[in-house]
């Protein structure tokens, strides 16, 4: 019965979730005592990490969804925010417009080109993050640039209800409007089938490449509204300052359950995978531990997930069961 109860909680679909729940878990052991980790502002810190990279993370694994790789989301993610703060400086509405239409036109450019020249996306979204870094650099001069709209920051930084704030109610409301659609929609279908067998979703009738457009101008508009929102949370704009959006927004995907070869993960896994290491920043970091501590938490975390998809393991498991292993558990 125990091994029964361990199978499923290593199961990909929940996984993600047992994870967090062991990071809570491990946390609220080690801050025995204390109450830093379950204060109100630890959560508050721990939603606005979520809001930072959950968008980027999303985007990025919904192309590893569908089987590519999005390199670039970072890139678009700055020059979102850069492009959001040069032209909202007196219409926050009008700058997020225009930082969306770059991510959406960074996307869907990316897409088209690979798909109409058949390339791979890891090459065409790297060219298309060093080129959109290159922009951004030349768009801010290389500088910072001060958005003067302080009420803007302000009440995108403003607590609700102690917890929330608005930025971070947007990325969850993002989160669950793309659950939604890929559980209940075609489209979700369409993807799903795209990154598990392209060749027989074609034979099935799915529009491959327009599947692969649409995820990844969805990806482009998802960074560039990370980026719009806490650049103008921030109050002003950098070319340097997401240059590690990256790596996390990977290891959120990885952890959250979407597979690096296609076709399988979930965005509440996403979800889950970006609070996991919210979580480990900000509660490390309540607690006292040194920062370079989360990176080796974070690492562990990625080797252990990685051990648990090899096949061979898998195999073996399989193996071990049909020879009469676990008979007596």
């Amino acid at each position: 019965m125990t091994r029964r109860w361990a199978d499923r909680l290593l199961r990909a679909k929940v996984r993600p979730f047992t994870i967090l729940g062991g990071a809570v878990l491990v946390l609220a052991l080690m801050d025995r005592g204390t109450g830093y980790f379950f204060s109100v502002g630890t959560a508050f810190s721990m939603l606005q990490l979520f809001a930072t990279f959950g968008l980027v993370a999303l985007g990025l694994g919904l192309s590893m969804l569908v089987g590519e790789f999005d390199l670039s989301v970072a890139g678009i993610m700055s020059l979102g925010g850069c492009v959001a703060v040069l032209t909202g400086a007196h219409h926050p509405s009008l700058g997020l417009a225009c930082g969306l239409a770059a991510g959406l036109a960074s996307g869907f450019v990316q897409g088209l080109i690979m798909t109409w020249l058949r390339l791979s996306s890891v090459a065409v979204t790297l060219g298309g993050l060093l080129t959109l870094q290159g922009l951004t650099y030349v768009l801010t001069d290389n500088r910072t640039i001060s958005y003067p709209s302080m009420e803007v920051a302000l009440g995108l930084n403003a607590p609700i209800l102690g917890l929330l704030s608005l930025r971070s109610a947007v990325a969850i409301a993002v989160f669950v409007v793309t659950a939604a659609a890929m559980a209940w929609t075609h489209i979700g279908r369409d993807v799903v089938a795209c990154g598990s067998d392209r060749r027989a979703a074609m034979t099935a009738g799915v529009n491959t490449d327009r599947v692969v457009i649409g995820v990844f101008t969805v990806s482009g508009l998802m960074s560039a509204l990370g980026g719009v929102l806490l650049d103008y949370s921030l109050g002003a704009a950098s070319p340097v300052a997401l240059a590690d959006v990256l790596a996390p927004a990977v290891a959120a995907a990885i952890i959250g359950g979407i597979s690096v070869v296609g076709g399988r993960g979930h965005p509440l896994g996403i979800a889950a995978g970006v609070l996991t290491l919210a979580i480990l920043r900000s509660g490390l970091s309540a607690i006292g531990v040194s920062p370079h501590v989360h990176d080796i938490v974070t690492g562990a975390i990625l080797l252990a997930v990685a051990v648990l998809d090899a096949p061979d393991l898998a195999r073996r498991i399989i193996a071990f069961r049909l020879s009469g292993g676990w008979r007596h558990s």
